[in-house]
């Protein structure tokens, strides 16, 4: 904003804030009142004189991105979303905390207009802010020209002590050093207060020369000091090499006349006789939700002022898009995640009929599908090489271009998920992650949040189980699959061949909706001939099945990944034995069960009672397709360090092991 507010306003606007956020936690008698207090004069400053937004069109792709990283401090988030004019009314700022209301206890994304991400779990949201700077400066790249600048946002965020702490963010932030992020602002809430008292107690490091250490640029203002928070402001924006954390020395509880600077205010309601005193400090009415009419008209000149940018920008866009083809192509092909009619039938051509890991075919699928899909973008964390994921023929993100495709972020899967969820929200792109599958437990926050935000985030994982061998249980995948298909909205997939491979790519391609994990092995696997076997992409389903008998089924073997190809060795031995056997390949739980029940009932009928599951991982969860006395030949323990043939010999899964196993059970 131009003009200057005089101070005497921006007091009062600040005093809205505060007891807005003050109210709701009220109100609700739960919540955290002392960091919207104590963060209401940095958000005030940010806000009114620096974040680019438009209320009336929350997804405009040229808007600054305001991450609250601190998602506890939500409170402050909704009052100034009601007052910079977004759909979010006072009414619901008084239903905070409430079942079906628009303020929940953290902020939640697809939910709250103006919301950029769902926070809370602390340091996730410092991470999805540079998964956002990444985003707009890829696309900057590929759009922006010198005669025409279509994307120059930038990402600011409020982060806290408790988000300094957490080891995401460390990660996070190592890496946006190393590429420069000169488009990403982070105002740290330095209260130097946690829930159990003073920060003192556990955190002493010097946090400023830390992020300096990883190439951050720093400052330190006096938090509630406008002047002070608007210069750092100003020239952490005029910084074009690194990244900025403002270090604003705050006070948690601002204002509250017994309350500031103690634990107490952080995780309750500051009570109605705290907030009596407040009000009396500072002249307020008594009238819970005020808010002053002058404050109203400050705002709502703010809110013109932003259409006017949001009107230039949009016309640049359409300029640009009108006079360039080739670029309105690639424009809309990335923003609507374009896909082609033809892609399971294109996926499938780029695999052979030779033998593969699938890890091997889904790396071959990869490069098919980049040269399809202009938004796909991702990497691994230092494991490329064993992964397959880098895109052939693209250049890597690397400090000062961000032209390329790959990532290489590093041993840092912590980091790697929640950037690529960052990724994920800021639109344009479709991420995608590689790790060995043992390492989804270090990413496991991350997954859960992409599933919580129903974002588009591919998690590639490879080594899926003991058949990862020498390298021991260390490395060995038993239970990760099992606590995957555990988080709801995730799609997890584990095919048995390459063609399978395609079409669980094809699968989490088309998944617009929510993420999909693909579990991948590391051993060679013969490819399933699909003139004798059924279509590939009935793996869209879940499960299906692959090879039948003449006949009632007296035994249904249900089987996933590479174990699917002992369930057909098993089938046809019983066959010469006059047992007839069904064999139904199910690589995803998740998607077998969003069937109706006449498929379901199809592939896995209720009168089959003789059932056997055969998972090289842990059984939970497979109950729900076993009847009392089925068979269920999985991982009980972990792994042990060998060969990977001598493991299956060791744990049953041979051909002759699970032979043995039906037999002892059924015949």
């Amino acid at each position: 904003m131009k003009s200057v507010i005089p101070s005497e306003l921006a007091q009062k606007a600040v005093n809205t804030i505060k007891m807005l956020a003050a109210e709701m936690v009220q109100g609700a008698k739960s919540g955290h009142p002392g960091m919207p207090l104590g963060c209401a004069d940095l958000a005030f400053v940010l806000w009114m004189r620096f974040l680019k937004h438009c209320p009336e069109d929350p997804s405009w792709i040229n808007r600054d991105r305001f991450v609250l990283s601190a998602g506890h401090g939500s409170a402050l988030l909704y009052a100034l979303l009601h007052l910079s004019g977004y759909s979010l009314p006072l009414e619901q700022l008084r239903k905070f905390r409430q079942l079906d209301s628009l303020t929940p206890g953290h902020p939640e994304f697809g939910l709250t207009p103006g919301v950029e991400t769902t926070t809370g779990p602390l340091g996730q949201g410092f991470a999805n802010g540079i998964g956002m700077a990444i985003a707009s400066k890829m696309l900057a790249a590929r759009f922006n020209r010198e005669d025409r600048c279509l994307i120059d946002h930038a990402v600011y965020g409020i982060c806290s002590d408790g988000d300094l702490m957490e080891g995401v963010a460390s990660e996070a932030a190592s890496l946006a050093g190393h590429l420069g992020l000169d488009n990403l602002i982070y105002l740290y809430d330095d209260n130097r207060i946690t829930i159990d008292g003073s920060t003192d107690l556990t955190f002493s490091e010097d946090r400023g020369r830390r992020f300096e250490a990883y190439g951050w640029f720093v400052q330190q203002v006096d938090g509630h000091d406008h002047d002070q928070i608007e210069e750092s402001l100003r020239l952490a924006g005029e910084e074009d090499t690194r990244p900025s954390l403002i270090m604003a020395r705050t006070h948690i509880a601002h204002g509250a006349p017994t309350l500031q600077d103690t634990s107490d205010s952080h995780g309750a309601p500051l009570g109605q006789e705290e907030i009596g005193r407040i009000r009396e400090s500072i002249g307020w009415p008594d009238e819970p939700f005020h808010v002053p009419p002058e404050v109203r008209d400050l705002f709502e000149e703010r809110k013109k002022e932003l259409l006017a940018e949001h009107r230039v920008s949009l016309e640049a866009i359409d300029k640009a898009r009108s006079q360039d083809p080739e670029l309105k192509e690639r424009w809309d092909a990335m923003m609507e995640k374009r896909l082609p009619g033809n892609l399971e039938s294109a996926l499938l051509a780029s695999i052979g009929a030779e033998p593969d890991a699938t890890r091997v075919s889904s790396g071959k699928i990869l490069q098919a599908a980049a040269g399809l899909i202009p938004g796909l973008c991702g990497g691994s964390a230092d494991l490329a090489p064993s992964n397959k994921t880098m895109i052939k023929g693209e250049a890597v993100i690397t400090r000062g271009d961000f032209r390329g495709r790959n990532f290489h972020f590093g041993v840092r899967e912590h980091a790697m998920g929640s950037i690529c969820n960052g990724i994920a929200l800021h639109s344009g792109l479709i991420p995608y992650t590689g790790t060995f599958l043992v390492f989804a437990d270090y990413m496991r926050p991350a997954i859960r949040l992409a599933a919580l935000m129903h974002l588009q985030v591919v998690f590639v994982f490879t080594h899926d189980s003991i058949f990862v061998g020498e390298d021991g249980p260390t490395h060995q995948p038993v239970e990760q699959i099992a606590s995957l298909r555990a988080i709801p909205g995730l799609v997890t997939l584990r095919p048995a061949d390459s063609t399978e491979t395609a079409a669980a790519w094809a699968v989490a391609l088309r998944r617009t909706g929510g993420p999909t994990a693909l579990c991948l092995t590391r051993q060679g696997l013969n490819v399933l001939d699909r003139a004798e076997y059924p279509p590939a992409d009935n793996v869209a389903k879940g499960a299906y099945v692959l090879s039948d008998c003449q006949g009632t089924p007296d035994i249904l073997i249900i089987a996933t990944g590479s174990e699917v190809h002992l369930a057909l060795k098993a089938q046809s031995v019983l066959a010469e034995e006059g047992i007839p056997v069904r064999v139904v390949s199910m690589p995803s739980q998740e998607l077998f069960e969003a069937q109706d029940r006449a498929y379901r009932e199809s592939v896995l009928p209720t009168a089959i009672t003789k059932r056997v599951v055969i998972e090289a991982a842990s059984p939970f969860g497979w109950d729900r397709y076993l009847s009392t006395g089925g068979l269920m030949i999985g991982m009980e323990g972990f792994g042990r360090s060998a060969p990977y043939k001598v493991l299956a010999e060791h744990f049953g899964f041979t051909e002759e092991g699970v032979l043995q196993r039906i037999r002892d059970t059924f015949c």
